[in-house]
């Protein structure tokens, strides 16, 4: 099977309204990947950042896929941006910058959200990396998630995987 083994972490954040951070984060493939080892989804731990607005993680990241071939087939935390970006197909180390967004909502959630915290949530996550309707969202920037990812690639040429 061709094999793709991302080694990397997610390194930290900045330009949040607040510096007491933490990143959920996940790996959503086509159909004919299978996972082999590693996690598809997890979250980092809170770093509140002393003297500057950079929050440090350094969370590992280790996931390995096989595909035969590729075909079409009080307790609460605030969140403060969803965000997406492809894992390079080519293989080496890459450096990635995640940029962030959050929805706006109404002007009463805008108000709620400044005075109660919280704030409007996406209700299908699929929206985040598929595209559709995404562009009737009305959104507002956020701050940056900074990745270091080590790509290897194996026997993608001996089942037909082009990158």
């Amino acid at each position: 099977m061709a094999e793709v083994h991302v080694i990397g972490q997610i390194v930290g954040a900045s330009g949040f309204p607040s510096s007491s951070l933490f990143c959920k984060w996940g790996i959503h493939t086509g159909g004919a990947w299978k996972l082999l080892s590693g996690l598809r989804e997890g979250q980092t731990q809170v770093d509140h950042p002393q003297l500057d607005d950079v929050a440090y993680w350094s969370h590992p990241i280790d996931v390995h896929f096989a595909t035969k071939g590729l075909q079409d087939s009080f307790g609460r935390t605030e969140l403060y941006g969803y965000g997406f970006c492809h894992v390079p197909s080519s293989p080496g180390f890459h450096q990635l910058e995640c940029v962030t967004w959050r929805p706006l909502g109404s002007w009463q959630e805008q108000l709620s959200q400044l005075f109660v915290g919280g704030g409007p949530q996406l209700l299908n996550s699929d929206l985040i990396y598929t595209g559709a309707d995404r562009y009737r969202l009305q959104t507002c920037a956020m701050g940056t998630v900074y990745l270091q990812l080590a790509v290897l690639l194996r026997n993608f040429d001996r089942y037909g995987v082009e990158c």
